[in-house]
C-alpha cells in the first residue's frame, strides 16, 4: 500500500511553514515582516534522488512595495540542505524576536 501525502497539513520546521516550488523554499510566513528564502543551485544524485548540494540562503523583507533586490536583509551560501536549514532557522528567529 502506498504512503499517502496530506495535503490538509502544512509543512513546518521548528514552527514555522515550509512552502516548495521547483528548487526555492521559503520558510516562515509571509504575513511576518520577514521570510527566508532558500535556492536549492547545485545537486547531485543520490541512488534515484537528487539531493541539495548548494543552497543559497536569503533572509528577505516581505514589503512588497520594495523592489526584490532592496529586501534582501543577509545571504550566504552553505553545502547541503540542513546546514542551510539551521542558518536558516537562527536568522529568521533573531530577525522576528528584534520586532
Amino acid at each position: 500500500m502506498a504512503a499517502s501525502v496530506n495535503k490538509g497539513i502544512p509543512l513546518e520546521y521548528k514552527g514555522h511553514p515550509l512552502c516548495r516550488k521547483d528548487n526555492i523554499i521559503y520558510y516562515g510566513s509571509m504575513s511576518d515582516k520577514y521570510v527566508i528564502m532558500l535556492q536549492i543551485t547545485d545537486t547531485k544524485k543520490v541512488d534515484d534522488l537528487d539531493v541539495a548540494t548548494r543552497v543559497s540562503v536569503q533572509l528577505q523583507l516581505t514589503d512588497p512595495d520594495l523592489k526584490s533586490r532592496d529586501r534582501i536583509v543577509k545571504k550566504t551560501e552553505k553545502d547541503g540542505l540542513y546546514a542551510a536549514m539551521d542558518v536558516a532557522s537562527v536568522w529568521l528567529e533573531r530577525a522576528l524576536s528584534s520586532k
